[in-house]
């Protein structure tokens, strides 16, 4: 009789699987914690990111700092000088017409101009920036695919030196202060562009 009570176990006390239940209670509350703090981490790397809506953004030393006071010329002949367009998002485009992305990506960049038209004075300026090819045969090329905005010729390709341009396309985003936010290199689409904008826009308020 005193064998078989001294094998039970005392009343109140922990069963064997009892065990391994409570340390589970005591490990939950900090792996629940720990994802929290890993979801907070997250979501202030998101907010800190530039705004990029395709992953083609690359490095520049430019990158947040004053434009490069490049100068050239456009197709009336008129002088450009990128520092006197300060007050204006500018977007600008280094295209040579025998370069079959440019060419791909165009309409996408008609559709982006036609879009900024209707914001009136909020709408970013376009400029295709010339880094190879006659005027007459950029000209064509317009007229035969589409779009109206300036494209800038420059003496010794003084615009495609400045921002580092070796290979088109690229696109370069410049904020109203005349500071680079952006270098998207391939092709862009008009969603693309004008969704970062829209978040460049509601930062710069």
């Amino acid at each position: 009789m005193s064998d078989v009570l001294d094998d039970q176990a005392p009343a109140g006390a922990p069963t064997d699987d009892a065990a391994p239940r409570s340390r589970t209670r005591r490990l939950a509350p900090l792996v629940v914690g720990v994802v929290a703090v890993l979801m907070v981490g997250l979501i202030v790397v998101l907010a800190g990111a530039s705004p990029d809506d395709g992953g083609n953004t690359a490095d520049s030393p430019l990158i947040g700092r004053p434009a490069p006071e490049a100068t050239g010329t456009l197709g009336d002949g008129t002088s450009f000088d990128l520092s006197r367009r300060k007050g204006s998002w500018v977007v600008l485009n280094f295209f040579d017409p025998t370069c079959v992305p440019c060419i791909q990506e165009h309409p996408e960049l008609v559709t982006f101009s036609e879009d900024q038209a209707t914001l009136g004075n909020d709408g970013a300026e376009l400029y295709s920036v010339i880094t190879r090819g006659e005027q007459d045969e950029i000209e064509a090329f317009f007229a035969d695919n589409g779009g109206d905005w300036p494209a800038i010729y420059s003496e010794a390709d003084e615009f495609p030196v400045a921002f580092g341009v070796a290979q088109v396309p690229e696109t370069w985003i410049i904020d109203p202060s005349g500071v680079v936010q952006l270098r998207l290199i391939s092709t862009v689409t008009a969603e693309q562009l004008n969704s970062i904008l829209r978040q460049y826009r509601e930062q710069y308020r």
